[in-house]
C-alpha cells in the first residue's frame, strides 16, 4: 500500500459540489492500494501513517507524530498512485489492486486508524473527488509498505 502524507493547515474533500469530509491541522493521505498488498498492508501502513514524526516540536524540529501534535487524518483513496509510469506517456494500471480488495484494503485502514483514536475523515471510493488543502511547510512525504 502506499500513502502520499502531506502536512497540512486544512484539507477537505468535495463529491458533486458538496463538502463531504473536512480536517484542520493534521495530514491529508492519499491512499494507493496494489496487488501485490497482503492482508497486514493496512496495519502496516496505518502504523506508519500515525507515527510518522512530521510535526515540530518546540525546538522547530520534526519530531513529533499525528497523535502527539493532536491533528486529524483525512484519508483519501486514490487508484492513481498504483499507476506504473516507467514506460511510455500514458499510466498503466496493471500494478493496482482491483477495486474490490482495494476498497477493503482501504476500509481497514480507516478503520484502524479510526480505532486508534486518532479523529479521522475520509473520502469516498470509486468518487469523482475534489481534494482541497494548504500543504504546511510545504511537507510531503511517499510512504509504502
Amino acid at each position: 500500500m502506499i500513502a502520499l502524507i502531506q502536512r497540512v493547515t486544512q484539507a477537505s474533500v468535495t463529491i458533486d459540489g458538496l463538502e463531504s469530509a473536512c480536517i484542520s491541522t493534521g495530514l491529508l493521505a492519499l491512499i494507493g492500494v496494489e496487488k501485490s498488498d497482503s492482508e497486514d498492508s493496512p496495519t502496516r501502513l496505518a502504523d506508519k501513517i500515525l507515527t510518522y514524526r512530521v510535526f515540530p516540536d518546540e525546538q522547530g524540529k520534526m519530531n513529533l507524530d499525528v497523535q502527539m501534535a493532536g491533528g486529524q487524518l483525512l484519508l483519501v483513496p486514490q487508484f492513481t498512485l498504483a499507476a506504473d509510469t516507467r514506460k511510455g506517456r500514458r499510466p498503466g494500471f496493471s500494478t493496482a489492486a482491483n477495486p474490490g480488495t482495494a476498497s477493503d484494503h482501504f476500509d481497514r485502514l480507516v478503520s484502524l486508524v479510526s480505532d486508534r483514536g486518532v479523529p479521522v475523515e475520509q473520502g469516498s471510493f470509486g468518487a469523482d473527488m475534489q481534494v482541497a488543502l494548504v500543504n504546511d511547510g510545504p511537507i510531503t512525504f511517499w510512504l509504502q509498505v
